[in-house]
């Protein structure tokens, strides 16, 4: 068992000071991951990886009072890469109101350079078209939200996900082309 898994066992035990001893041993990989996904946002944001990183395990590990369950060190960073992905989710939403200025034309998202800049709009239709795909296949889903919001490698989102990295990447074409052809339905259909 891993320090990390101790110590997720230890907070959901109740224990106060696990929580304390859990973020110096998963914040420079949390860091890591929120830096390689906040690359890709578009400049100027006001959100930066440190922020996205405290702001993520404030919602995993909260201030004691829920205590979250997790298996082992995998569920926690699967965990941590779906509250980096409803932060910058929640962000674009608020962006695209009108009194954050919203009601701009929206882009056609390529899902061929995913390590291009992507505008809130693109973010939220990959979202909605990333949620269709998690009710048919969520280990496919996994594999993209890992890959693109948490910024792993093939091989990392692999080891995590406990498939190898050929299934992994087999993966991670079919759930590109579904996820553009959901995303190019949606442009045609002014779902968005």
């Amino acid at each position: 068992m891993s320090d990390v898994t101790r110590i997720l066992c230890a907070i959901e035990a109740g224990d106060p000071k696990a929580a304390a001893m859990l973020l110096p041993l998963v914040y420079d990989e949390l860091r890591r991951l929120a830096a390689g996904h906040m690359k890709r946002e578009q400049p100027g944001q006001t959100l930066n990886a440190t922020a996205l990183v405290h702001e993520a395990y404030v919602r995993l590990v909260g201030t004691g009072q829920e205590a979250a369950v997790w298996d082992n060190r995998k569920h926690f960073f699967v965990a941590a890469a779906e509250a980096m992905r409803r932060i910058l989710v929640e962000k674009a939403r608020r962006k695209r109101r009108i009194k954050h200025g919203g009601g701009r034309q929206r882009e056609a998202i390529e899902l061929d350079d995913l390590a291009g800049e992507h505008s809130d709009d693109q973010v939220v239709a990959l979202d909605e078209a990333l949620k269709k795909l998690g009710e048919q296949d969520p280990v496919k889903a996994q594999l993209i939200q890992l890959r693109f919001f948490a910024g792993l490698t093939n091989e990392d989102a692999a080891a995590l996900l406990e498939i190898s990295p050929a299934t992994a990447k087999r993966y991670w074409r079919y759930a590109r082309a579904w996820l553009h052809r959901e995303i190019g339905a949606a442009d045609d259909s002014d779902v968005l």
